[in-house]
């Protein structure tokens, strides 16, 4: 159900592909990356600061590591990153012999491992990604393979299930969990979404268990409950809605990632907030992100 929401235009980027926003509650600051561009920005919305940060290669996802800094998926494989250094700190590249992938999206479960997926740029459409998890000794073990574009990953507030995107088949799967030893089976479809709404993207699960997916190309995040079903939608002001996650001081403030990258010329100029970062008050709590324990 579509409901009415004041959602903000909080800030001008033209991100070509703003993606993977995560929250910092020490720092009360909001991250995220514009893959292409090589740029992983550092927003507090208190006093309006930006920073931007050049990494020099493609990374899709960032989370926080329990001893500072963060931990990120990148081209050439899993990395350590802080911002007063500016410098990636390579760790281990399970696809160094697939100079044709990258990694995309990630997310750390509750038990401090760092799962992230790849993908193909030049064929999206392939089933060239996989689904890898960055154990806290710094090992990486493939744990599912054949996707698309691999995309948003999150996991019920019980930790017994794990959603995963793939988004060129515009599936969200769902697996059974088991926290204590970080295996997944039982892989089904959680949520199709219909060719004609556009593709799931990025996710993020709330205090509710509930399931708020971006959907690319469709102008729009969809809330979906624990059955999959489509609870409410906030509609966005631009197609390319590529992420969300909570944050604020009451986590109750959903940050929307968004990009130009698929758009027609037309398309991006009927567009022009297209690859910037939007707010809306939501009234519903999310979670706490959990940090990398390696």
């Amino acid at each position: 159900m579509s409901r009415d929401y004041d959602i903000e235009h909080l800030l001008k980027l033209g991100n070509e592909v703003g993606e993977g926003p995560m929250w910092h509650a020490e720092e009360q600051t909001i991250y995220w990356v514009d893959i292409p561009q090589h740029r992983i920005y550092r927003y507090r919305p208190d006093d309006e600061n930006l920073e931007v940060f050049d990494v020099g290669l493609p990374v899709g996802a960032l989370a926080l590591r329990e001893s500072g800094g963060m931990v990120a998926a990148t081209k050439r494989g899993f990395a350590f990153w802080d911002a007063p250094s500016h410098e990636l700190a390579f760790i281990v590249d399970p696809e160094e012999n697939h100079p044709e992938t990258r990694f995309n999206d990630g997310a750390v479960d509750r038990n401090g491992r760092f799962w992230a997926g790849t993908m193909s740029d030049s064929d999206p459409h392939g089933s060239h990604g996989n689904l890898y998890r960055l154990d806290v000794d710094g090992s990486a073990h493939e744990m599912d393979t054949g996707f698309t574009v691999s995309n948003g990953i999150g996991w019920s507030p019980d930790n017994k299930i794990m959603y995963f995107t793939d988004t060129m088949r515009s599936v969200i799967y769902a697996y059974d969990f088991d926290l204590a030893t970080g295996m997944i089976e039982n892989r089904r479809p959680f949520i199709t979404v219909p060719e004609s709404e556009g593709v799931p993207d990025g996710l993020t699960v709330d205090s509710e268990g509930f399931i708020w997916s971006a959907i690319a190309l469709g102008y729009k995040i969809n809330r979906y409950d624990p059955d999959g079903m489509v609870e409410r939608d906030i509609r966005v002001p631009t197609a390319f809605v590529s992420s969300c996650t909570f944050g604020g001081p009451g986590l109750d403030d959903l940050y929307i990632t968004t990009g130009w990258e698929p758009l027609s010329e037309d398309e991006k100029m009927s567009q022009p907030l297209a690859g910037d970062l939007f707010r809306v008050s939501t009234g519903i709590k999310g979670l706490e992100e959990p940090k990398y324990s390696g």
